[in-house]
């Protein structure tokens, strides 16, 4: 037998088993630090499908999980962070989410490293001053990003018919996006101050909400439905949407990305299936 050689394991199933209970047996093993290694979240910021999904979801932790992470789980978390930090500078995509997440991560360093100190957060304080220090050049990094001008030749947005565009403003849910795109043109702002895409904006985050149930029903003429939609922003959180999420299966109490499977022992194992918000996630791994 061999000593002294590091073992690097892989993990060929996509899936983690959750329980509930407070056995020991299953409590080490149930944390958010075995979940990012078991369910690949390295692999899953690769596919454009899963990136928001897997941003949010660090995001959330930096809000609050930072604390019950190991010093292992802590190390994935940022080696992971930055390559999603590298895919944005790469990819030019969603960088506006990266950059709220790195916000919302340096103000829980600085609050946990510089007002509380060591003995909250896992491993030497100098070594989360120098993550500190990393981010803040990551900021840096996508604040300096310049998105090059794509050359088209051919068909481009503005040369579509006006009802075509306005279906696709129409599809966007959010409302930074509707806003950024509207102030690409002056046609663009027209149909981006539209009375009726921002109604269904409304009904499409907050009918479900208290209060917000005849949202649909409301026909008067005079309502300011952009004012509405920031005024109820302010009190209600908005639908998520993702090309693709984590599914937790209530038979066999696993997560799992739906795209790998698992092995289910159901009779039919689509009733037993769930989807999982980032949110819903970090709630798993409470006990």
């Amino acid at each position: 037998m061999s000593h002294g050689v590091p073992i690097t394991v892989v993990f060929r199933d996509k899936w983690i088993y959750v329980q509930k209970g407070s056995t020991k047996e299953r409590h080490g093993y149930c944390t958010i630090g075995e979940a990012l290694n078991r369910l690949d979240f390295s692999s899953a910021i690769q596919d454009l499908r899963r990136f928001n999904y897997v941003a949010k979801l660090f995001q959330l932790i930096a809000r609050s999980q930072l604390t019950s992470l190991s010093g292992a789980a802590q190390k994935n978390y940022f080696n992971i962070l930055e390559k999603i930090v590298r895919k944005v500078l790469e990819d030019h995509y969603n960088p506006r989410l990266v950059k709220e997440l790195l916000q919302d991560l340096s103000s829980t360093l600085h609050s946990l490293t510089i007002h509380v100190g060591r003995c909250v957060l896992v491993g030497n304080v100098n070594i989360w001053l120098c993550r500190l220090e990393t981010i803040v050049k990551w900021q840096q990094e996508l604040n300096n990003m310049q998105i090059p001008k794509q050359m088209y030749t051919g068909l481009s947005f503005n040369d579509l018919p006006l009802y075509m565009q306005n279906k696709i403003l129409c599809k966007l849910s959010d409302a930074c996006d509707i806003i950024n795109l509207g102030q690409a043109t002056p046609t663009l702002h027209v149909l981006s101050e539209n009375r009726t895409l921002w109604k269904k904006l409304c009904q499409f985050h907050f009918s479900d909400k208290p209060f917000c149930r005849n949202l649909g029903l409301t026909r008067a003429d005079n309502v300011d439905w952009k004012l509405m939609y920031f005024t109820l922003q302010k009190h209600y959180p908005m639908k998520e949407q993702y090309g693709d999420t984590l599914h937790f299966c209530k038979h066999c109490s696993i997560l799992f990305w739906k795209d790998f499977g698992h092995p289910c022992t159901a009779n039919d194992p689509d009733s037993c299936l769930m989807p999982i918000s980032p949110q819903h996630f970090i709630d798993l791994f409470k006990f």
